[in-house]
């Protein structure tokens, strides 16, 4: 079994920031590809960001210059780190890994951005 444990959401003002931080245990031997997804009411999940080894990431173009995406393979951690954040970035953001083929989700964190 693997468990992931998202953390770093929370309520900001526009233009804030916040860091979300995925941590994954449990039978964890070879991830492949981590990232990041956000669902906002009434909308469908969407990607934000991915980053697979060693290193390459992918952004929604929303994301572009704005969020960051990094992981510590180490500590079997992915983050993301947002800034200038708007009232459209809110949602539910949701940490995803794949490991061997197989997708685990994370059970989400509120990010709500205020105008």
């Amino acid at each position: 079994q693997v468990q992931l444990v998202e953390s770093g959401g929370g309520l900001v003002q526009a233009g804030g920031s916040l860091r979300l931080s995925c941590a994954a245990s449990g039978s964890i031997f070879n991830i492949n590809t981590m990232g990041w997804y956000r669902q906002a009411p009434g909308k469908q999940r969407e990607l934000v960001a991915t980053i697979a080894t060693p290193g390459r990431t992918n952004y929604a173009d929303s994301a572009k210059g704005r969020f960051t995406i990094s992981r510590d393979n180490g500590k079997n951690t992915v983050y993301l780190q947002m800034n200038s954040l708007k009232p459209e970035d809110t949602a539910v953001y949701y940490c995803k890994i794949t490991q061997w083929g197989i997708q685990y989700w994370g059970q989400g964190t509120q990010v709500t951005v205020s105008s």
